[in-house]
């Protein structure tokens, strides 16, 4: 795998010291904000949902906006402008550029295919042990979610959350700012790779312990990947496909 980037040092190398980046503690601190503001965004939209219909601001209210699927998506978008605030200002309090901080260059093709074949590698490997332990290979409430959003003529509104507004908010947040931080850090680039794919894995909570188990492996590519191309642009890319995929035959399958 060097060999497609032989001028980048081995993941053992320690990055070089830069004032103009948070390191561990500013970095998991500033973590904490962003996820925070991603939560505002999300929880925002439903809370402003809720007083547009003239529902009480309650916690039973919100659980029941948020279970429409055109205020989902509404919820997983919102939390992408709030996102990139959060960053930008964390960004330009250290007065470094964003576009470099968060390496938003664009991979060369090579390093696209390459990304691509070895994230399929991985999504097949854990559909064929899926059928072979005889799971389901979505999450059952995701697949009733994308159902009804199709049925109620949301598909297309879910479709952009789920495969843009969504990757680009938490690849933003874990392979982005996270995986900066902590790679100049004591943790270096191996465990910036596995602490960042950690967060990520626990913005899903919301799946059971074998799914997360998935989410995990596929951070590790992701970091990897973003190590290796010098870019988040990569990641997002990849990141979206994987959902694009998702989406579109659970949607396909489920009709």
């Amino acid at each position: 795998m060097d060999s497609l980037n032989p001028e980048l040092p081995p993941l053992t190398v320690t990055p070089a010291v830069d004032a103009r980046v948070w390191k561990f503690w500013g970095t998991s601190l500033w973590g904490i904000v962003i996820f925070a503001a991603m939560f505002v965004g999300q929880v925002g939209a439903i809370v402003y949902l809720a007083w547009v219909r003239g529902d009480p601001i309650d916690l039973a209210s919100m659980q029941r906006v948020g279970s429409d699927p055109a205020a989902l998506a509404l919820s997983v978008t919102m939390g992408l402008p709030a996102t990139l605030a959060a960053v930008w200002l964390a960004v330009r309090i250290k007065k470094a550029a964003f576009v470099d901080y968060l390496a938003l260059n664009w991979p060369s093709w090579k390093q696209l295919l390459f990304g691509a074949v070895g994230l399929i590698l991985i999504v097949v490997a854990w559909e064929t042990m899926s059928r072979a332990l005889g799971r389901e290979a979505t999450p059952g409430f995701m697949t009733e979610l994308l159902k009804s959003g199709r049925d109620k003529g949301a598909a297309l509104f879910l479709l952009f959350a789920f495969s843009v507004a969504a990757p680009m908010s938490e690849e933003v947040l874990a392979r982005g700012f996270l995986y900066r931080g902590w790679s100049a850090s004591f943790l270096r680039v191996p465990g910036a790779i596995l602490l960042s794919s950690l967060v990520w894995t626990v913005v899903h909570l919301q799946y059971d312990m074998y799914f997360l188990a998935e989410v995990f492996t596929i951070g590790l590519w992701f970091g990897y990947m973003r190590y290796r191309a010098n870019s988040l642009w990569l990641t997002i890319v990849l990141h979206a496909l994987n959902n694009l995929t998702a989406v579109v035959l659970t949607m396909w399958l489920g009709s």
